[in-house]
């Protein structure tokens, strides 16, 4: 059997493909959170592992109490509050994606969306364009959407959301290099009234629940934007629209 020392310790092949899992599952996991909010509540459990530390070298027994039985129920705390993190984890891992990403868009899908959002946003035509990656996206589509199974191309994204046609109101979603359906009603991001509308929000809502790219153009600002894992980058011109969307697809 394959071993050797290390510091007086016997490291065995398994020793080995153990530690390399769990590296390669923490760096999955770091991958997976970075730029996310979830980073902020991993912080503050740390903050409270090290207080809980401190407590208990101090003497300190109420807190430290408190915050065992804290941890006594940490599991059922990380659910709770990585809920969205766990089920995008999930779905990744189940997609073949969780250390990775894959193409999406091709070069002449990514020019027809940029036109077309420029487009709307010269004409001051609000639009909302959803384009699917590996997290399935059909109960958005069965839910209200109309199913179209198109072509995209920015002529059927102009007429889609030209003011009183009767799809204007809605999402648009793109998948599988198809315009698979339009007026989607998508879920709202959880965020002050005033600081976005429904699109905004609907395309904030979109992107936490799901791996999905949103497009938004701003019926009153003219503005096109790109939400992704629930941030937005706004005022986007349509060389910068056209990098962020074929670094993120």
């Amino acid at each position: 059997m394959f071993a050797f020392q290390f510091y007086g310790l016997s490291v065995g092949w398994h020793d080995v493909v153990d530690i390399l899992l769990v590296t390669a599952l923490l760096y999955g996991i770091s991958v997976r959170i970075k730029g996310t909010r979830a980073v902020t509540a991993v912080l503050g459990l740390l903050v409270l592992t090290l207080v809980y530390f401190g407590a208990g070298s101090l003497g300190l027994y109420t807190i430290t109490w408190l915050l065992q039985s804290f941890f006594a129920s940490l599991f059922l705390v990380i659910v709770i509050l990585f809920q969205q993190d766990i089920r995008m984890a999930l779905s990744a891992i189940a997609t073949h994606r969780f250390w990775g990403r894959g193409k999406v868009v091709n070069e002449a899908l990514l020019d027809e969306l940029v036109e077309a959002s420029m487009g709307l946003a010269r004409g001051r035509v609000g639009a909302l364009i959803v384009l699917e990656r590996f997290t399935p996206l059909r109960d958005m589509v069965e839910r209200e959407g109309v199913r179209l199974d198109a072509l995209p191309s920015r002529e059927l994204l102009q007429t889609i959301f030209a003011v009183n046609t009767p799809l204007h109101d809605g999402a648009v979603i793109i998948s599988k290099g198809k315009l698979t359906a339009a007026a989607c009603i998508l879920p709202l991001a959880m965020v002050k009234r005033h600081t976005f509308g429904t699109r905004h929000r609907a395309a904030l809502g979109i992107t936490e629940e799901s791996d999905a790219v949103a497009i938004v153009v701003s019926e009153e600002r003219g503005e096109v934007s790109v939400a992704v894992k629930g941030r937005l980058t706004k005022n986007l011109d349509a060389i910068k629209l056209k990098r962020v969307l074929a670094h993120v697809l």
